[in-house]
């Protein structure tokens, strides 16, 4: 009688391990990968890989120094403060999350925070071998900005504090970002390059303005949610050894930005000498924040590029804008001439306003409103009813006083 044992074997079925190949594919540690080290906190045990790269290749514009580009951002985030701090007292936080959409249930597995220290860039990256070690992970970070009195982002505002601050309060902790002076260069980028960059994401910004090159070993962070939940399934490291590098690459990336945007408006006149479109976009930033002056040699300057149209008539119309405050009613008019060639409709409304309030030429009021209206007439989708009616008042009261 065959027993089971002979049944099996009669399937080609191996009994007992002898026969079986050790694994091929052996887990690599954190440890392995990556040459960091564990790390005691109050609140238990993390892990942490320390990186220093020289002040000379992080700050490495010639022409600036980051004292100069610090007084450039404070004037833009209106804060006079921040020129009082030293570089050390700035901290440069990028994160890799376990989701791209942010929520309450989303973890940050590693979080990376550049400080300045003597003459290095020090980056230290918290990791979470499992989330289980979430709290002495903040804890540690905690420790380590708590000189920091500035925090240096990119969409930081948006994603990376919210996301920190909410696992902080999870755990019953008070967030070390909450009192620190939060500079988010996504939002100066936006203004930066609205023209020229359709994408302003920070891979995108190395590329096109700081002329950095990421080496193959850099991912795409969309992968990097999964590449951590394989690892805590699988328990090997290696893949991660890419992440930390996107990690570590984006805190560097964040500080040449700092410099480069801060240079740029400490002395936009100067280091804005190539792109006409770019220049608009300075002129309507310092417009915005009350430097007019500046802001009309800016737009005075990219009107001399060749622009694309819409660009150019939207500058045209803003330096005129100035003028006319200024009352420098010439140098408003020539603009507005300038503009009208294009069938610019605000050029028209603002010189038949110029000549029936300022110097009464009522004969070149109402030419300027009836081009204004035949320009609505030819193309009436492109405008609202209420500018029509408009033009049509305007030009029964400019023949009224006509008639006088």
């Amino acid at each position: 009688m065959s027993t089971l044992s002979d049944k099996l074997k009669s399937l080609g079925v191996q009994i007992g391990a002898k026969q079986l190949s050790p694994a091929k594919n052996k887990p690599i540690s954190i440890e392995e990968t990556t040459g960091g080290f564990s790390l005691n906190t109050i609140n238990g045990e993390t892990f942490v890989v320390d990186s220093y790269i020289q002040d000379t290749n992080i700050l490495a514009l010639p022409i600036s120094n980051f004292e100069k580009s610090i007084g450039g951002i404070a004037k833009w985030i209106n804060n006079p403060s921040l020129i009082e701090l030293s570089k050390n007292q700035f901290c440069f936080v990028d994160i890799e999350t376990t989701g791209l959409s942010g929520g309450s249930g989303t973890l940050a597995f590693l979080i990376g925070a550049g400080i300045f220290s003597e003459d290095s860039f020090w980056v230290r990256q918290f990791f979470m071998r499992d989330p289980s070690e979430e709290i002495a992970q903040l804890t540690a970070f905690e420790q380590f900005i708590s000189p920091c009195r500035a925090l240096v982002t990119y969409n930081g505002k948006s994603f990376d504090a919210p996301i920190l601050n909410a696992r902080y309060t999870i755990h019953g902790l008070r967030s070390p970002l909450v009192n620190l002076i939060h500079i988010d260069l996504l939002h100066l980028a936006r203004r930066f390059w609205p023209y020229r960059l359709p994408s302003r994401t920070l891979s995108n910004l190395e590329i096109q303005i700081l002329n950095i090159s990421r080496t193959e070993e850099d991912i795409p962070g969309w992968m990097i949610p999964q590449m951590y939940l394989d690892y805590l399934y699988t328990g090997d490291a290696n893949p991660l050894k890419r992440v930390f590098y996107h990690n570590l690459q984006d805190a560097i990336t964040l500080v040449k930005l700092l410099d480069y945007s801060g240079y740029v408006l400490a002395d936009p006149l100067s280091s804005i000498t190539e792109y006409g479109a770019d220049l608009i976009a300075l002129a309507k930033l310092f417009e915005d924040i009350g430097d007019v002056n500046l802001a009309a040699e800016l737009y005075f300057q990219g009107l001399d590029f060749d622009l694309p149209e819409s660009i150019m008539l939207e500058a045209i119309h803003r330096l005129s804008l100035i003028h006319k405050r200024k009352k420098q009613f010439q140098d408003a008019i020539n603009l507005w001439k300038r503009a009208a060639r294009f069938r610019y409709i605000n050029a028209h409304i603002e010189l038949a306003k110029y000549y029936e309030h300022h110097v009464q030429e009522y004969a070149s009021a109402l030419y300027w409103t009836e081009l204004a209206i035949e320009i609505v007439n030819a193309d009436p989708q492109s405008y609202k009813k209420v500018v029509l009616d408009q033009l049509n008042h305007r030009l029964e009261r400019i023949y009224r006083l006509m008639g006088k």
